[in-house]
């Protein structure tokens, strides 16, 4: 009777240890297949999140009305290029500045954008808001609707007044895509030189 009881218990014993062998190794296997497939999905939702330029935009041209220190209400024009290639349309623009010894203000509310160059001007772009930080010394452009892909246009801000001595004044451009969750991408710096006799001269 020991006998036929013992034999139970081992065997009892016996499928406990099977079963606890498969139930692991069940569960490490599956835990290779995930983080086998987990970064490449995490990377793909990371990707899929961020909206980007497939190709950069450029900055064509700065340049202002009036390059004569002390002139009042100049206005300073970005032009900028937005290849068909671009893959998205262009929701805002910052523009800050990086050089220059004196503070420029502006009237944010004057603020235009249209395609084209200064000297070649199109249709109007219509702007969703225009905001100047005194305090940093940038103006944020949002454009509504965004501008399309294969597009050049040109923002003019406008000025208070020029410096009140000549010199040269570097400003960033970084424009955004429109998206949810926009990548940034910095242009690069445009260059205004103005000279210290209150020339009238178009730049």
């Amino acid at each position: 009777m020991r006998c036929i009881e013992l034999n139970k218990r081992m065997r009892y014993e016996w499928v406990i240890a099977i079963m606890n062998k498969l139930f692991w190794g069940f569960t490490i296997g599956l835990v290779a297949v995930f983080a086998s497939l987990s970064p490449g999905i995490l990377a793909k939702e990371t990707k899929s999140s961020l909206t980007y330029f497939s190709r950069s935009p450029r900055l064509i041209n700065v340049m202002t009305t009036y390059r004569g220190a002390r002139v009042g209400s100049p206005r300073y024009y970005y032009t900028i290029d937005l290849p068909s290639a671009s893959g998205e349309p262009l929701k805002t623009i910052i523009i800050r500045k990086r050089q220059g010894f004196e503070e420029i203000d502006y009237y944010p509310k004057e603020t235009i954008a249209f395609q084209g160059t200064p000297h070649h001007r199109e249709n109007p772009l219509t702007i969703e808001e225009t905001i100047w930080d005194k305090e940093t010394e940038t103006m944020t452009i949002t454009f509504n609707p965004p501008v399309s892909p294969g597009t050049r246009f040109t923002v003019g801000l406008k000025a208070k007044q020029n410096p009140e001595h000549g010199g040269t004044y570097l400003f960033g451009v970084t424009v955004f895509p429109a998206g949810n969750n926009p990548r940034e991408l910095y242009l690069g710096s445009g260059r205004l030189y103005f000279d210290g006799t209150d020339s009238g001269d178009f730049d």
